[in-house]
């Protein structure tokens, strides 16, 4: 193995890359178990991959065979039943982890300044995980994916003047059908490979600025250890507590999360009576029917998802740290996880007045959130530096508004020169 490795190193830098990039990767030592979640995402994109080359080997792409093809992966390929429902569990536990680690991300203000570029490459994997996820929603062809997928392609209607033939170019007919059905196939089996490749950007951006951690300020050379094997051993543990829950859902719950008209196939003359896409969509869900206009409510929808990536400039505050010094902030976050889950509620429910006000005055605080954010965050900030901070945050923010001045002193210096 030694002779094989050196025969490499010659011809490509592969030790050098490992050394770098894993095993003496400088990391904080004070990272806790909620940095688990970013490497539990790409095990389970990896999972995902696997799984769902396996499940294209028997699936047939067309609106007469597709239904049936999943019931012969089901019932007589082997194992298939095994695959299918890691897939499709999967799926829920891949946005369940994505959403964690964009909480864990929200909560440590780990979008602040430099780490724009690494949020904004985390924002686009998170739009292609969703474009990706309803694509395969169509794929079994059963009722909700039909009906489903009638709904989510109606919306681009809301597009000004070329709304219709968007939807067309989208389905490739004028309804749902076997053109929809095999570019939603290829589309779904192709974009996790664009996600693979930019989860290599988002490594890069993280390992260019170097790893964040819960006090949110740069530690010390003696405060920092290698990647492996502390963190390697901390991964691999939180896999084997995250795989335990994963299988009980797999083996004894694995239709949990598959709507009960799915396992019905898909017939255009029958709606079935209240359509509702995957938990993972609901909060958006409840943001769009909770505007009666189809523009606005499109618009509001994309909105709640677009808007994060502007959470480095709402954010005003110099204080490090997220929510660990910042009161005020940390309620705030803890006030839009409820609202995100009271969101989830309303659109899981049928449509009905009582529904429709909760979804609007839970899309109200949803935006307000973030509106309210540089007013706040300002006002906490001077709050804060009254009481006072502890030692390393003030020599931390210090140096951050020294590296600032010099910067700007630099490019006056070179306007002039100029």
């Amino acid at each position: 193995m030694g002779n094989a490795i050196q025969w490499i190193d010659r011809r490509f830098p592969l030790s050098t890359f490992i050394k770098h990039e894993l095993t003496d990767y400088p990391t904080p030592r004070n990272l806790t178990s909620w940095w688990n979640f970013g490497f539990l995402a790409g095990f389970m994109l990896v999972v995902q991959i696997i799984s769902g080359v396996f499940l294209a080997m028997h699936y047939k792409p067309d609106s007469q065979l597709a239904f049936d093809s999943v019931e012969h992966i089901m019932r007589s390929v082997n194992y298939g039943w095994l695959i299918r429902y890691m897939h499709s569990t999967g799926a829920s536990a891949f946005f369940a982890i994505i959403y964690i680690h964009m909480a864990r991300s929200l909560y440590y203000t780990c979008f602040r300044p430099p780490r724009e570029l690494m949020w904004w490459s985390g924002q686009v994997l998170l739009l292609l995980l969703m474009a990706t996820a309803f694509m395969g929603y169509l794929l079994p062809w059963g009722q909700m994916s039909f009906w489903g997928a009638q709904v989510i392609t109606n919306l681009f209607r809301a597009t000004p003047y070329f709304g219709d033939q968007i939807v067309i170019w989208l389905r490739g007919d004028f309804s749902i059908g076997d053109a929809t059905l095999n570019r939603f196939f290829v589309l779904h089996f192709l974009f996790p490979f664009v996600i693979f490749g930019g989860v290599f950007v988002h490594l890069v951006a993280l390992h260019y600025i170097k790893s964040s951690n819960p006090l949110g300020i740069e530690l010390d050379k003696e405060d920092k250890i290698p990647f492996h094997p502390y963190f390697t051993i901390k991964d691999l543990y939180g896999l084997g507590l995250f795989l335990i829950v994963f299988c009980a859902f797999v083996f004894f719950k694995p239709d949990m999360f598959i709507e009960p008209a799915n396992n019905i196939p898909a017939n255009p003359m029958k709606t079935p009576p209240h359509i509702v896409p995957e938990w993972y969509f609901l909060p958006f869900y409840a943001i769009l029917r909770s505007i009666p206009d189809l523009v606005g409510g499109v618009v509001a929808m994309g909105a709640s998802v677009l808007i994060f990536a502007a959470l480095p400039y709402l954010d005003r505050s110099t204080i490090p740290a997220g929510a660990h010094y910042r009161p005020v902030y940390r309620v705030m976050f803890l006030v839009f996880v409820l609202d995100v889950l009271a969101l989830g509620y309303v659109g899981a429910q049928p449509p009905s007045d009582e529904m429709l006000l909760y979804g609007r005055l839970a899309s109200l605080l949803y935006f307000a959130m973030f509106f309210l954010l540089p007013s706040i965050s300002i006002r906490e900030d001077r709050w804060l530096r009254k009481r006072g901070l502890p030692k390393a945050v003030e020599a931390f923010i210090e140096a951050e508004q020294a590296e600032i001045e010099r910067q700007k002193a630099a490019r006056r210096r070179r306007r002039g020169a100029a």
